[in-house]
């Protein structure tokens, strides 16, 4: 399960930072671009992102059993 949580941590990092990527340089990167419901908020995607990779690898870390 820690691996899982890692995966899926990294996966959410890293489409954060292409995000941001994206929005700050125009390149057509990352998946959060592709999703129409999020026009005009993918800043905040992103972030959002970012806080719940960092929250994903805390929990992987904990060392608890899940």
């Amino acid at each position: 399960m820690k691996k899982v949580l890692e995966v899926v941590g990294f996966l959410a990092l890293l489409q954060g930072v292409l995000g941001f990527v994206q929005q700050f340089t125009h390149w057509h990167v990352g998946v959060v671009r592709l999703l129409p419901v999020l026009h005009g908020y993918e800043v905040f995607t992103s972030f959002a992102l970012i806080v719940l990779a960092c929250a994903l690898f805390a929990v992987a870390d904990s060392g608890r059993k899940l």
